[in-house]
This record gives structure tokens, sequence and C-alpha cells, in this order.
């Protein structure tokens, strides 16, 4: 029967029948579990059901506004996303690169690329009771390309040429040009019901849909809210995908409550209170000298250091390059010369992080040496356009370890300057014009002052004015928005599978486009060049050498000041109240492993 019915697609001009179909969809290789897998490997599929997990907001926002996490303005609550959407193809932790069946039964992508083709379970059912259907799911892709979304869904789809209702629960993606990638980011869409909004047999405009409780089809939905302060999620008991493979063993708790706190601090000291059962650390300083107490003696709160397999990332201290101070690449390379990193490690850190470098740290893109040919072949066409320097060796982060020194760097940033017309007059470095060389750091914590000021005092010795300014939160996400800031730093997250999301991270377009992830105003055709390439890559040997390119160029050009990363996920949690699998899966991001795969100990 489903052989007839691909054969009368394809008879009735719905393009080449689809080359193969399958459980789940790996972009390189094979999948790691086969067809009627039962479980993940990470997983206790005994794992009891019952009570609760509490947990600490992981947003910077001290408040939500609204339930609907897709649009523009306004916050959503912490998790929402995660708990209540499920998606067509879902993810292992134990794995990179490879998506298998959730709300589809099987994934088909078409011989020559430009399409895949999913058949969604008849037991797939929304919380309102009624099945997902093809038209829910080009319901859900339209809506997120619409006018009141986040232009990164744009950016991320636009290789999308349109979604196809094949039947009541088969439906098609349709590709502008062959890219492996887009089965997995297709499939990975958050999937809505079309009743959500609805009002009175009318559909509200997206951007109106405020206060809605979402209509998704994830294993839990909204239960008890103090709105704008605390929310706690309720288990479905019916959910319907309980006994697949890809959730036997997940969403254990019956109850997850996530708690607001104004700050740090207030968070910190509450879960020393027991008000919540696990928080994750990002201060050094925390984790080394604050997480004690009597709950730590006692053993009811244990310190848990997990090491990871994840993309290292590249959170970075980003020049916007919109600014007319910081669109020379020499006075940007010599910013980054001031930066000691390796004091800051021992004084500030305790000696926990890495230094991060390029954008592909700890994956098989991760860029050293020289460039190869097949990198040179896609780099040359662009050599006026790129740094000299990126065809030679790859950017090594400046070092003060002997036998380098924070003093022979500042002699390299004063020669840069120097040579991009910058002299220092009365103590103050300026231009030809007589303009000061004063720059502004933009932050939405006070506390981030600890880790700028040894940047700020080297610059002085340069003749260089950093102010630290720091605004409440709201406002910070409003100027990034804007790009209203010279420098301020973002945590960017690594990946395994580069792809189109670096058009709205690097590409020229979004360097024009408010609210686009693009936050040094890259505008580079041979930028632009790179990213196509990658997202046209047919095999991982193709890709590697793109990846490396866009690395190269990026990095050379000094739009990003590396910062650092830690190898371990570091949280603390309440061993009196929750259990959880030995081993942390490779691939997992800290807390949504206890969301995902934690219980409740019995009272």
């Amino acid at each position: 029967m489903r052989f007839w019915l691909i054969c009368l697609l394809s008879s009735l001009g719905f393009g080449p029948a689809p080359a193969w179909a399958a459980h789940a969809y790996a972009l390189w290789g094979e999948p790691r579990y086969p067809q009627g897998f039962t479980h993940f490997d990470y997983v206790n599929p005994q794992a009891p059901k019952g009570g609760e997990l509490r947990l600490v907001s992981n947003l910077r926002v001290s408040t939500f506004d609204k339930y609907n996490p897709f649009t523009i303005k306004g916050n959503a609550p912490a998790y929402l996303s995660d708990l209540m959407f499920d998606s067509l193809l879902t993810g292992s932790l134990d794995e990179t690169a490879t998506g298998y069946g959730l709300l589809a039964e099987d994934v088909q992508v078409a011989a020559d690329g430009l399409s895949a083709t999913f058949r969604l379970r008849p037991e797939a059912r929304f919380h309102n009771g009624k099945p997902v259907l093809a038209q829910d799911v080009k319901h859900s892709y339209d809506t997120l390309i619409g006018p009141f979304t986040s232009p990164g869904y744009k950016t991320l789809l636009i290789e999308v040429d349109g979604v196809d209702v094949l039947d009541e629960r088969t439906v098609r993606f349709r590709f502008k040009v062959p890219n492996r990638e887009l089965p997995l980011t297709v499939g990975g869409l958050p999937i809505f019901s079309r009743d959500w909004g609805v009002e009175n047999g009318k559909a509200k405009p997206f951007d109106q849909v405020v206060m809605e409780p979402p209509i998704g089809s994830g294993p839990y939905r909204i239960g008890p809210v103090r709105f704008g302060k605390d929310i706690t999620y309720v288990r479905d008991p019916n959910y319907w995908a309980r006994d697949l493979g890809v959730r036997r063993g997940t969403a254990n708790f019956d109850r997850i409550s996530v708690k607001i706190y104004k700050d740090n601090t207030a968070r910190l000291e509450a879960l020393k209170a027991g008000e919540f059962d696990l928080m994750r650390f990002f201060s050094a300083g925390d984790w080394a000298r604050r997480v004690t107490g009597k709950k730590f003696d006692t053993g009811e709160l244990v310190k848990g250091e997990f090491a990871h397999k994840l993309p290292s990332g590249f959170q970075s201290q980003v020049l916007n390059t919109r600014r007319p101070l910081l669109q020379d690449i020499r006075v940007r390379e010599a910013l980054g010369l001031a930066v000691d990193f390796e004091w800051m490690n021992r004084q500030l850190f305790y000696n926990s992080y890495q230094r991060v470098n390029g954008l592909f740290g700890s994956t098989a893109c991760e860029t050293r040496g020289t460039p190869s040919a097949e990198e040179l072949a896609l780099m040359e066409p662009w050599r006026r356009q790129i740094p000299a320097a990126a065809f030679g060796p790859m950017t090594v982060p400046p070092s003060t370890d002997p036998p380098s020194s924070l003093r022979a760097n500042l002699r390299r940033a004063q020669a840069l300057l120097s040579e991009a017309g910058w002299v220092v007059r009365d103590g103050v470095l300026r231009n030809a014009k007589g303009e000061a060389l004063e720059l502004e750091y933009l932050d939405s914590n006070e506390g981030g002052i600890r880790t700028v000021a040894p940047w700020i005092r080297n610059l002085e010795k340069l003749g260089i004015q950093l102010r630290f300014r720091s605004v409440d939160f709201a406002l910070y996400q409003q100027r990034l928005q804007k790009f209203d800031f010279d420098i301020t730093t973002i945590a960017y997250q690594g990946t395994n599978n580069p792809g189109q999301e670096f058009a709205d991270m690097f590409g020229s377009k979004a360097a024009d486009t408010e609210d686009s992830g693009n936050f040094p105003g890259v505008k580079s055709p041979a930028v632009d060049a790179m990213i196509k390439a990658m997202t046209a890559a047919k095999t991982e040997a193709q890709l590697l050498p793109a990846c490396h390119a866009l690395e190269r160029i990026i990095a050379h050009s000094h739009y990003l000041i590396p910062q650092w990363t830690a190898p371990t996920h570091r949280m603390a949690y309440n061993a009196w109240r929750l259990a959880r699998p030995e081993a942390l899966p490779p691939y997992s991001k800290g807390e949504s492993w206890a969301i995902d795969t934690w219980w409740a100990k019995k009272p």
C-alpha cells in the first residue's frame, strides 16, 4: 500500500519518489540504534514514575510574561519548549548527527536530495486529544517562518522551498538545493496544533498568542503557576509516546517546578536552604569556594563534575564592527593581545578553564596547521577579501606563559595600533582626527566586572579606555537586538554538525537584520561563500574543508576575542531526593540530563 501511494504521488507530479525509508536519518554513516530498539542505552527503562524535580530557572531573566516561546517580544518560562513540544525526529545523547522518529514513524529522503518525506504516527496526539496531522506540521513551519517569530528561524530554513501535505499523515519538505543537514533541521522543528491561538473559530495573529497555553504534544503540560515567578510542568499520564524506544525511561517526574530568583547570590542561598534540587554552576569561584554548607556536610547535597564530549563552543568577547572604531582589523587584534587569560585562569578561575580558539573546538571540524589544498581551493577566489594571515597557520590565542609574556603582547599591540594610525597623546590613544580610542563593554551582570577589570587595566597601558557598563537584562536584550553596543560577551554554543545556522551568526544578510545572531556585523562575501559550501556539502570530506576555511577567516579577522570553556558540567544536586543513571551520556547538555533521565527516590 505504501509503495503504491509513493508511485501515485510521483505520477501526479510530486517529484521523484524517496530513495529510501527508515526509522532514523543519519547525516554521516549509520544510526547507532536499529529499527525496533527498545530504549536508549543511557536511560533506565525501569525508572519509576512519580515525584517532583525542583529546578531553578536557567535563564538570566528574572520573570516571564508569556507562554509563547517563539515570538520576538517578551520572555517565556524556562524549559517550556523542551517539555511541551515534540518534533518529527529526536536525537540521542550518545551520538551526533542522527535523528530518530518521534512524531514521524519514518523519514524518506529523495535520491536527488531535494526533499524529505515524513509519515506521522497514527497514535501521535496533541494535549487537547486531537491527532497530530500533516496540516499541523505545515502550519507550524509556515508560522515559524512568518513575520512574528525570531529571524533565526527564517535564516535556518532559508533553503527550504516549501511544505506539501501529501495525505492526512504524510508531509514532504522541499529543498531549494541538496543539503544533507536539512532533513535533520526540519525534523527538529517544534510542532504545535493549528488550534493554538484560535478564538471563536478564528486564528489570532501569532504575535497576539501570548497567554494561551501552548497546544503541543510533549510529555508535560503547564500546571500550577505564580505568573512571572514560578511555574510547574505536570507530566501527562497519557503521553502518547511514553512507550516508544526514543522515550522509554525519560520524563520520569510527575512534576517539574521551576523557580526564579533575582540574582545568582539568591539562587545559591536558596539551593543551600533546600528550596530546589539541582543547580548547574558556571562560576569557577562559586564552585570552588561558595558551594558549601550543612546540607553538603550531611550528604543531602552533592557536588558532581561530569565529563562530556560536547563541542567546546566559542564563548567570546564580540567586537561590533558596525562601530567605526572597531572596523580596522589591526585595532581588533590589538584588543585581543591585551587579554591575559593565563593570569585570570590562575587567579580567578582556579585553573578550571581551557582557552577557546576558533569556532569548532572539540569537533571533527576543529582547524589546525596550515590550509589543505581543498581549503585553499575554496579560499583562493576570495584572496583579496580574506586576511593574508588566514592562508598561513591557524590562529593560536596570545599566551603569557613563558617564553611569551604580557609585556611582549602589549608591545605587539602597540605596533599594530601605530600601523593603524593611533598614537598616544597626553596618555590617551588618538587617531589622525584626534578621536580617543574609548569603548564600552556592555553586560547585564554587575559581577562581570571581575573578569573584565584585568583587561581594562591592560588596555589602559596602551592608552585605550574601556568602560564597563552593566544594565538590567531587559535593556541588555533590547540593545543586543538593535546591535547597540561596542563590546559584549556571547556564549556561542558549539555544534558537531555546522550548517545554515552560521548564516545567522556570520552571514552578510543577517548583519543588517535586527535581532539576528550576527552580533559582530560580519559582511563578507568570502564568509558567505564558505557557509554556502558547508551547507552544500554532500559528504564529510566536502564539509570539513569548508568548515576549516570558515574558521580560518573568522579567527584571522579578529571579530571575536576567544574566552574560555570547561570540559565538565558542574552540578550540585539533592542526593536524598534524586536518583540518576550511572554515567552522563557524552553529548548531554547539563541539567537536561536530569530533566530527561533522572527519577525521584521514594520517600
